[in-house]
């Protein structure tokens, strides 16, 4: 129970993540520049992170382990700033594909730490994410190439600190502390990185009075609070390696939402590859739950 429990908290993070492009973009176009949109996101699910934490968890938290889940968060807080400069270059259905590969670095990097080679259904499933990834980047048809060559930089950076977040999440986490301070801590780390590239005017200026509250609370819950939480709750019982393959469920979602609600042309293509992409995803726990399967069966049979 806890396992697959873990492994739907992955996928909702992901998809909560994959929620983000859409209202930085509709903030973008309401004026609001991407230090106030980071800085504004990061504060807010910083506040409500510990509102909680202090409501249902008071806890002590030692020096290594408060050192540790900042540094998660300093990844977090990375990941969107890259992320977010990345989306004032490129469509969001094309800055999401940038930060999505984040599924191959992770696997690599992954395998690197753990010093063990990745299992066959996670190769396969890499194979179809990455073919998932061309079709729904619009690379055949040539439209990756008038890109702007920045937000290309940006959120292939991203993608390394996002691999780097999904690892670190699961490592960092505590027996015995739970899970609200942890992404309390968590998140004070990414408000700390954001403030410290972005200087917090928004707190002085007017901002949040002025427009910036609407999309910064969205932002907060689905780019702070609930993929932070639910990644401190599921990551650690699943590994990074399966926790990075989940995570892909953020593409589909990103893409969807461009589509609808930006009204950004997404090909018949493109969305083949949503579709291998989701293929990918379920690829390694079909083929983990057929052989549990069989091994029970061979147990009874014994």
């Amino acid at each position: 129970m806890v396992y697959w429990r873990s492994i739907l908290f992955v996928f909702l993070g992901a998809c909560s993540y994959g929620m983000l492009s859409t209202f930085v973009k509709l903030a973008y176009k309401a004026g609001f520049l991407p230090g106030e949109v980071s800085g504004s996101q990061m504060f807010l699910a910083m506040v409500c992170m510990w509102g909680v934490a202090l409501l249902f968890s008071r806890q002590r938290i030692g020096g290594k382990q408060c050192i540790a889940l900042m540094g998660v968060g300093v990844a977090s807080g990375l990941t969107g700033i890259l992320y977010y400069q990345s989306l004032q270059y490129v469509p969001a259905s094309i800055a999401i594909v940038l930060l999505f590969q984040f599924t191959w670095i992770g696997v690599i990097i992954a395998a690197i730490m753990e010093r063990k080679k990745p299992g066959i259904e996670k190769i396969v499933a890499l194979i179809l994410l990455m073919v998932g990834t061309l079709l729904s980047g619009d690379v055949f048809t040539g439209g990756f190439g008038q890109l702007n060559l920045i937000g290309i930089v940006f959120g292939l950076l991203s993608a390394v600190t996002y691999a780097l977040f999904v690892i670190f999440s699961g490592r960092a986490a505590s027996s015995g502390l739970s899970p609200y301070t942890r992404a309390a801590v968590t998140l004070t780390g990414a408000m700390l990185i954001t403030f410290i590239i972005y200087p917090p005017s928004f707190l002085i200026n007017g901002a949040l009075t002025s427009g910036l509250l609407p999309y910064a609370l969205p932002l907060a819950l689905f780019g702070g609070i609930i993929p932070v939480l639910f990644f401190t709750l599921g990551v650690s019982h699943i590994g990074g390696g399966l926790a990075t393959i989940l995570s892909a469920a953020e593409l589909p979602t990103a893409v969807l939402l461009s589509r609808i609600v930006l009204h950004e042309n997404v090909s018949m293509l493109q969305w083949i590859g949503v579709l291998i992409i989701l293929g990918g995803i379920a690829f390694p726990e079909l083929i983990r739950k057929r052989r549990t399967n069989h091994t029970q069966t061979d147990t009874v049979s014994m």
